[in-house]
């Protein structure tokens, strides 16, 4: 098999970069500038290891694998437009990668039914648009497990929500505060700011003021980072705790051990998880990028796990195509990094842990959720 190549997709476009001959090639789609971009890094690491892992096993359907990079920090139409163009001149054979909800609204609107995806970011389910797989985490088994965990063992029950404006972060709100009603928890406020927010004065001042003892932080990349500084510039980090189900290790290193007291996290993965099958992919990664390699946290190795998911499919249909995709069989079961993911139509789950945040590292507390 030839080696594995990151090719940008606006190359492809204009014939500078023609598709390698019989290759399976996916539209890698993951942020390298704005908000997100923090996470840029380690998601084309996470690809470029998956590739070449995929490509030294025989491919996928027994063809070659070639990423296409395409740059998902840009507005939700431009990454749509993009990838719509790869699908429609027959660039790709299929959409994997890390990005937001919204930007996956975008491409599903642009290409749906027409490229299988394996979307690999944490979600607000409800997505039934046909080749769409949702391979991260959503509230049902990470941030309600989470919130109760952290009823249970640290009394927190009062949450106010902060997130980003957009998809899922408000339904990911409105289902917390929906599922929580009733129970000894519940949401006192929501607040939802745009994505790129620098300045949080106004909703440090509103928490100043409220009565709850947690916050459930919706925010990305970036925008995570400002609000942790800030928050804990205010002095709240001792009375209030913060709950996420999008801090990962980058989060962490960019606001400064500082700002990460009484920090929690809920993932799928984490780069300190001790597990048979998570230590496998720690030493292959740091084996191949060396001990300065980005982190190895749940948002790029959720990449890694969206190729390693079109493998599945292609072992399972022998091909990448939609049609067959589709009747793959409920309760569909495979192996990971993650341990077991079991699929439930086109959703997946798999285990979930808690870990707070210990300076710029995450200590696990333990396993929330499992695969079912």
């Amino acid at each position: 098999m030839s080696p594995p190549s990151f090719t940008p997709a606006s190359h492809a476009l204009l014939g500078l970069a023609p598709r390698p001959a019989d290759a399976v090639s996916i539209a890698f789609v993951v942020p390298m500038q704005g908000p997100t971009g923090i996470y840029g890094p380690g998601c084309l690491a996470c690809g470029e290891l998956a590739a070449e892992e995929l490509n030294a096993g025989g491919g996928i359907a027994g063809r070659p694998v070639e990423l296409v990079a395409v740059d998902a920090g840009r507005s939700p139409a431009e990454v749509a437009a993009e990838v719509g163009r790869l699908v429609e001149t027959g660039r790709v054979d299929a959409i994997a990668g890390w990005h937001i909800s919204a930007v996956r609204q975008a491409i599903t609107a642009r290409v749906g039914g027409r490229a299988l995806y394996a979307f690999a970011a944490m979600h607000e389910g409800g997505d039934d648009t046909p080749g769409v797989f949702m391979i991260g985490e959503r509230p049902v088994n990470q941030l309600l497990p989470a919130a109760a965990w952290m009823r249970d063992n640290h009394g927190i029950s009062r949450w106010a929500v902060v997130g980003n404006d957009y998809v899922f972060p408000r339904v990911t709100g409105s289902t917390a505060r929906a599922a929580l009603q009733g129970t000894p928890s519940e949401v006192v406020s929501e607040t939802y700011v745009p994505l790129g927010t620098r300045d949080f004065g106004g909703v440090l001042r509103g928490l100043e003021r409220g009565d709850q003892d947690g916050v459930i932080m919706l925010l990305m990349g970036q925008d995570a980072v400002y609000f942790n500084r800030q928050f804990a510039a205010a002095g709240l980090s001792a009375a209030v705790t913060r709950l996420s189900p999008a801090i990962e290790e980058n989060t962490l290193l960019a606001g400064g051990a500082h700002a990460n007291a009484n920090v929690f996290a809920a993932a799928a993965y984490f780069d300190d998880l001790v597990t048979p099958e998570s230590t496998g992919l720690a030493e292959h990664y740091y084996r191949r990028f060396g001990e300065y390699a980005p982190s190895l946290n749940a948002v790029g190795e959720s990449c890694y796990e969206s190729l390693m998911f079109l493998r599945q499919v292609g072992d399972a249909c022998g091909s990448l195509e939609v049609g067959p995709a589709l009747q793959l069989t409920e309760r569909h079961a495979y192996s990971s990094p993650r341990g077991l993911m079991r699929m439930h139509g086109n959703l997946v789950d798999q285990d979930v842990y808690i870990a707070a945040a210990d300076g710029l590292r995450f200590e696990i507390q333990g396993q929330i959720a499992y695969a079912s």
